[in-house]
């Protein structure tokens, strides 16, 4: 099975599971129509992907491909064992994507893309995709150079690919777990409640919480909030900047970044 194949596959299944836990266990009730929002989401998600495909068509798993067939990086220099690599591999792109995230709030133009994603007034699991073309790009950028600079192996990269996709779908889910469950999973995996702060309408809250898989760089970079100030079924979610269904749109959400006045709040960083 090739990696784009395996890839999509486990998507799809991590999509239906989560969309159907939705349906059996909600955490909150949704304010918009899900096939207005879906439809949206799902064609933002198509257009990313066939823009990666043209503009870096090599992707981060081509570049860890052809590190290691010509020696490049880090790890292939000093010799690396494979499976520290792999290891090391995940632990490092996953804090590269932490930074990212950090700087996507700081970073007055880079928020503009990112205001995309945090603009929407739900949360659920087609959130998860739901991400301007230009950040895309530029998220892809970051690890494909993180990638080459460290030599990282192909393997690592379409497993860490696969689990950044299954995790987001996770921690934007709509999703009410027990809670010794949540509580025993939150020292080991991003989980809803930890990412639904993130989402909160007040800045002070969504200025925190920014791990997609791992919550530990949250917890040592001093960024972590254990709970919002409101109940998690009825904190606001979005930005106070845009509370009407346009921003459900497919071509609000392609426009915003450059229509957009507001700068990132960061009183409170």
């Amino acid at each position: 099975m090739s990696e784009s194949v395996l890839r999509l596959s486990c998507f799809a299944g991590v999509f239906v599971l989560m969309a159907l836990w939705e349906q059996t266990a909600p955490c909150r009730p949704l304010s918009m129509p899900r096939l207005q929002r879906w439809l949206s989401h799902l064609g933002l998600a198509i257009l990313n992907t066939g823009l990666l495909r043209v503009v870096l068509p090599l992707a981060a798993v081509g570049i860890a491909e052809i590190a290691q067939s010509r020696s490049w990086g880090l790890f292939n220099v000093l010799i690396v064992p494979q499976a520290l690599a792999i290891v090391g591999s995940l632990i490092v792109l996953d804090f590269v994507i932490y930074g990212q995230h950090v700087l996507m709030h700081v970073v007055p133009w880079l928020w503009r893309l990112h205001q995309v994603h945090h603009a929407d007034l739900d949360l659920d699991v087609t959130t998860a995709i739901r991400f301007h073309p230009a950040e895309m790009v530029l998220s892809m950028g970051l690890k494909m150079a993180t990638v080459a600079i460290l030599g990282m192996p192909p393997f690592a990269v379409a497993t860490f690919e696969i689990l950044l996709n299954a995790s987001a779908m996770f921690n934007h889910s709509n999703i009410a777990l027990p809670p010794k469950l949540e509580q025993g999973l939150k020292w080991i995996l991003v989980t809803p409640n930890m990412h639904r702060i993130h989402h909160s309408i007040k800045p002070e809250e969504s200025n925190r919480n920014f791990g997609f898989n791992l919550p530990w760089w949250d917890h040592w970079c001093g960024t972590y909030q254990a709970q919002p100030s409101e109940a998690h079924t009825t904190m606001p979610l979005g930005l106070a900047q845009y509370r009407s269904n346009t921003v459900e749109r497919l071509g609000w959400m392609l426009l915003a970044p450059f229509q957009a006045k507001i700068q990132p709040d960061l009183q409170d960083f």
